[in-house]
């Protein structure tokens, strides 16, 4: 079952994304939310202003072309987990690990149009630190460790020029939609 982030606290729905879990189904009545539980983590998706995919090419581990910002379809290259970094901050900053165990990284802490996301990370550093803001209606924008937005070029529908971290501003192609609950 899939949960929209947008019904429930951001840490709620992100413990029970990124945590193992026993063979249950729990209806969260905080939250409204009823969550199939299935002892392995599941995964999230990261979408687009214009509704594509995020995937991490060959499932992470790369240095260039890591991210396209086209698919229309959520495969295991479109999941995602999101894990705290446990690092004390009033805003909770999470690393977005791939399925294949990496995380992605934002080049330099942010502020590049080249050269922008890595996916071969295999430790939680700075860069590769990300704070997700509600925006509401289930949609976030992703601030890297200086503070700057991921941008989607084009609101998304990429394989090239993908992804920017310079924005200063929250705009159209500074929305993304995160759901998790995939297994």
């Amino acid at each position: 079952m899939k949960t929209n982030l947008a019904i429930c606290s951001l840490i709620s729905c992100l413990t029970v994304a990124c945590g193992s879990v026993n063979n249950v189904a729990d209806n969260n009545s905080a939250t409204g939310a009823s969550v199939v539980k299935n002892n392995a983590p599941l995964g999230c998706t990261i979408q687009t202003n214009n509704g594509r995919y995020l995937t991490a090419v060959g499932g992470g581990g790369r240095t260039t072309d890591a991210l396209h910002s086209d698919a229309v379809r959520v495969g295991g290259w479109e999941k995602f987990m999101l894990i705290d970094s446990g690092d004390g901050s009033s805003v909770i900053n999470y690393g977005i690990k791939t399925m294949s165990g990496h995380y992605l990284t934002a080049v330099g802490g942010g502020g590049r149009i080249s050269d922008v996301i890595h996916s071969n990370a295999t430790q939680l550093q700075a860069w590769e630190k990300f704070a997700l803001h509600s925006l509401g209606g289930g949609l976030y924008a992703i601030k890297t460790i200086n503070g700057r937005y991921l941008t989607a070029v084009g609101a998304g529908g990429r394989i090239t020029d993908v992804i920017h971290s310079d924005a200063t501003a929250v705009n159209a192609w500074e929305k993304f939609r995160v759901t998790c609950g995939h297994p």
